[in-house]
């Protein structure tokens, strides 16, 4: 085990070892948090064992004593008043915890998209000066990496939202927060744990993933390939960067702009990333058992490559089940659907996880956004995350908060094919279906054959019916089944109608390259080595 990766994981661990009588609260619960109303509250930390722990807040007290360990915990019931108001934990001393709001908290978490900023969203300049109006909103992002063994504290701290504090906040949870806040007019705490280009199975205890029987299969597709040794890739890294240098110092002595991008430390990135389980462990486990009223998702597009999308629709609901297990209770989910973007030879692995996640909604209190219409072609990670945030909260205000607003995109209810017509019937019709911008379209017929033809279809009530003269035997239907779709049905609430089709016909999906890491490396190998050609001509 690398010595560097260990430094950070048992940093908290030691200072717990060296520490004298004081009592001890994890990160989560420091100045400026949001905790939960109207909700069980548990409140937890380190001390002596079996010192006697007094903690108060909001007119309640509660007294436990700490385990043979050193740990504590305690329970509020039912905490009102939004405050401000001051968490006191006494012990053989004191600590206090200002400036504490009482409200509504969600859990925001996922790689990139779910990670991109308030100000590398759009309009930024305008979400700046609007901030100063919502200071009752704070955000705690979780800075520590990724762990080998479950964590018990995280880094990170409680952020109140301001002008000069927004830029740096999760986009989306934000937007989704603002939007909540704005409709129940109550403090706001967003919890966001999400990093960059990361795989739903770093983000799942591995126990729970190697005991899944749905997930055998993936195990025995993805065994590791051989990699080389830090010291190896290290050194073709370092030798990758010297040549990048000098390519970058060439290109300003020539007064042109260098072409491509720097290498990146392949150590440094396995890092921040982490394995199988392990960005659960060093960063979902030390939130728990904080309360909050859910969770938000917004991940997929690294299991997109290759046969690996086939599994996502087990991998998300045992990420579900698991969190929600481990929480002790079955608080509401959501999740963003895959936008519209151009994956070139991998669309076929973009919608089987755009369909994972609709089978997903299988799972009790849960919803999706569907976002088919605000991708960009070219850019993975769209600008417009004010649309993602508020189509999450549309779904949070009609389902959590009860306000009669549509809680869901149009969804496929059942379908029946009479003679050469497909009849498919939609919930959450809210306000009749519509075609965006002219005829209906993105609907596909195939036979047996399984060769799918471009269908017309057209709007009757809260069905659509299709047909196509190519195929006058329909066997399947599929809807928006593409990974850059200009596909235009809607509500009349203006949500996009679901990507979805109504087979189950295998999808052979190429493999992307079985071995990434190797390959990195022998790029890096021989454009270094290229390099000393070149230097010594």
């Amino acid at each position: 085990m690398n010595s560097r990766f260990l430094t950070t994981t048992l940093s908290f661990a030691v200072a717990l070892s060296t520490a004298s009588a004081a009592v001890k609260l994890p990160a989560i619960f420091s100045d400026h948090a949001v905790l939960q109303r109207e909700a069980k509250v548990p409140v937890w930390g380190w001390a002596e064992p079996s010192e006697e722990v007094t903690v108060s807040i909001a007119g309640q007290s509660k007294t436990t004593k700490a385990d043979e360990k050193g740990k504590w915990r305690v329970r509020f019931e039912n905490l009102k008043g939004d405050g401000p108001q001051e968490l006191t934990v006494k012990g053989s001393d004191t600590v206090t915890v200002h400036d504490v709001l009482i409200g509504e908290v969600w859990l925001g978490s996922g790689q990139s998209n779910m990670a991109m900023t308030v100000n590398r969203a759009k309009n930024y300049e305008e979400e700046k000066a609007a901030a100063a109006a919502t200071p009752k909103i704070r955000v705690f992002t979780v800075s520590s990496g990724p762990a080998e063994t479950e964590q018990e504290n995280c880094v990170g701290k409680w952020v109140v939202c301001s002008p000069e504090t927004v830029g740096g906040f999760s986009a989306t949870a934000f937007f989704f927060g603002r939007e909540v806040h704005r409709q129940i007019e109550v403090p706001m705490g967003i919890i966001n744990s999400s990093v960059g280009g990361t795989p739903i199975e770093s983000w799942i205890s591995a126990d729970v993933q190697h005991a899944s029987p749905e997930l055998k299969a993936y195990f025995d597709e993805s065994k590791p390939a051989p990699q080389l040794s830090d010291e190896e890739q290290t050194a073709r890294y370092q030798k990758a960067l010297e040549l990048w240098k000098k390519k970058v110092a060439a290109a300003k002595a020539e007064g042109k702009e260098p072409e491509g991008r720097a290498p990146k430390d392949p150590i440094a990135a396995r890092k921040s990333k982490g394995g199988m389980g392990q960005l659960f462990n060093g960063k979902i486990a030390p939130l728990i058992p904080y309360a909050i009223r859910g969770a938000l998702w917004y991940q997929g597009e690294a299991n997109s490559n290759g046969p690996k999308a086939n599994f996502y629709q087990f991998q998300l609901p045992l990420l579900v089940s698991d969190w929600r297990k481990r929480w002790g209770y079955e608080f509401p989910f959501a999740w963003v659907q895959l936008p519209n973007f151009t994956k070139g030879g991998q669309a076929d692995a973009w919608c089987l996880v755009r369909e994972a996640e609709l089978k997903s909604l299988k799972l009790p209190k849960t919803g999706m956004a569907v976002t088919l219409d605000i991708g960009e072609e070219h850019n993975i990670h769209p600008l417009d995350k004010q649309d993602v945030g508020k189509r999450l909260a549309t779904w949070a205000l009609a389902t959590v908060y009860g306000q009669k607003v549509p809680s869901s995109s149009p969804l496929p209810s059942g379908h029946e094919i009479k003679g050469s017509e497909v009849i498919v019937k939609f919930s959450h019709a809210d306000g009749g279906l519509t075609a965006k911008d002219g005829a209906l379209r993105g609907f596909t017929l195939a036979g047996e054959d399984k060769i799918f033809h471009d269908a017309q279809a057209r709007i009757e009530g809260n069905t659509v019916i299709v047909s196509c003269p190519e195929v006058p035997k329909p066997v399947s239907l599929r809807y928006a089944w593409k990974d850059w779709t200009n596909a235009n049905l809607y509500s009349g609430a203006g949500l996009p109608a679901t990507q979805f089709r109504t087979d189950d016909w295998p999808v052979a999906i190429p493999a992307v390259e079985a071995r990434p890491a190797a390959k990195k490396a022998k790029k890096a190998s021989a454009v270094a080595t290229e390099g000393a050609a070149t230097s010594a001509k």
